[in-house]
């Protein structure tokens, strides 16, 4: 070992870019893997024995509200409950923080079919008590510093007008996978301020219209959105595994000059006494040393590139850490690499005679 890192230190700088080299590859190779994780985030968290009808020709179209009678009589359902994207805009809409996920929900029943979404009970009393009360994530919470009683107003898109509601409760997540950065208000007051502005023959001529529906678990309906995406995660996935291939080359070409310039030095060993097993030792013990460095060094600047990614993103990117498999494929990729690299250098040593060696001018 002694030898191994004085070899190391004789061209610090070439050392020091490699390791830089390796850690900036194995950062991104988890970075990318924990970005298609996070997309996937939706997918992991969703409950299976819940089910998502929507229009089966796309789910911008609504389905008339009196199709809940009929769902809840299904054999098999044991509650029923309904919500509407809303839109709308609040403050910058080029600011992607502020932008989160808003939904026009039934205060009675919504929560009950969602217990991942923590509510204390007098908050929800509150909520259910007030037309234009809203419920918000813990996170979004912190990111823009609402609190209990403060006013969100927004601009609609969807529904135009100026948009008021009063934040009475706060949820958190039961699980790490749950999305904190939601916004829940009474349909209701959707329902009522629509109406408002519609005449009320026009909103109820086609309530009672027959439209085809489509009716899949909530885990389907999460995969939905990812399958939209998915020549992107394809594409971030393959990149990925180029970076180890890169990682592969650039350790490689260090390791192969370094046991160029010391051709002669390993044969001067030879003549001394050491075997091919102690000479190839030494070349390995210098790919992998650099190598592991390098990946320990990425995976800890991976932290804080997925914490900048979560405050850049937050809506985008609601649920993002580091797995520990992507950390143990991040070391396992610098490993491979340092004993690929290794592979012919450590060959050619073993395998060179004496008198070449010698003769050998770095």
């Amino acid at each position: 070992m002694k030898l191994v890192f004085k070899n190391l230190f004789r061209h610090r700088l070439r050392t020091a870019l490699t390791i830089l080299g390796i850690a900036a590859a194995v950062m991104g190779f988890a970075l990318i893997r924990t970005i298609v994780g996070a997309w996937n985030a939706g997918v992991t968290g969703a409950a299976s024995n819940r089910m998502i009808t929507q229009h089966r020709v796309s789910l911008i179209f609504p389905i008339p509200l009196p199709y809940r009678n009929d769902i809840a009589k299904v054999p098999g359902v044991t509650g029923v409950s309904w919500g509407n994207w809303f839109g709308g805009v609040f403050g910058d809409p080029n600011d992607f923080k502020n932008f989160w996920p808003r939904f026009a929900v039934d205060p009675d029943t919504y929560f009950d079919l969602y217990p991942e979404f923590q509510v204390p009970p007098d908050q929800l009393a509150a909520f259910k008590k007030e037309r234009n009360a809203c419920i918000i994530g813990r996170k979004l919470a912190q990111q823009h510093g609402f609190k209990l009683g403060d006013v969100i107003t927004m601009e609609g898109d969807i529904y135009p007008g100026s948009w008021q509601w009063v934040v009475r409760g706060i949820y958190t997540g039961r699980d790490p996978s749950t999305d904190e950065t939601q916004m829940f208000f009474q349909f209701a007051y959707l329902y009522e301020q629509v109406r408002a502005r519609v005449a009320a023959a026009i909103d109820t001529q086609f309530v009672n219209s027959r439209a085809p529906t489509k009716t899949e678990s909530e885990r389907e309906f999460q995969q939905s959105f990812v399958q939209m995406s998915s020549a992107i995660i394809t594409s971030l996935q393959v990149i990925s595994v180029v970076i180890v291939g890169i990682i592969l080359l650039v350790l490689a070409n260090t390791i192969i000059m370094s046991v160029r310039e010391r051709t002669r030095e390993y044969a001067v060993l030879k003549t001394l006494g050491f075997s091919g097993r102690h000479l190839g030792a030494l070349v390995l013990g210098e790919a992998l040393v650099i190598s592991l460095s390098g990946g320990v060094l990425g995976l800890l600047l991976t932290f804080p590139m997925v914490q900048g990614f979560a405050k850049a993103l937050p809506t985008f990117f609601p649920v993002i850490s580091v797995a520990p498999l992507t950390m143990a494929l991040g070391l396992g990729a610098a490993l491979l690499a340092g004993l690929a690299a290794a592979a012919v250098p450590v060959n050619r040593v073993v395998r060179m005679p004496i008198v070449l060696g010698l003769r050998t001018v770095g």
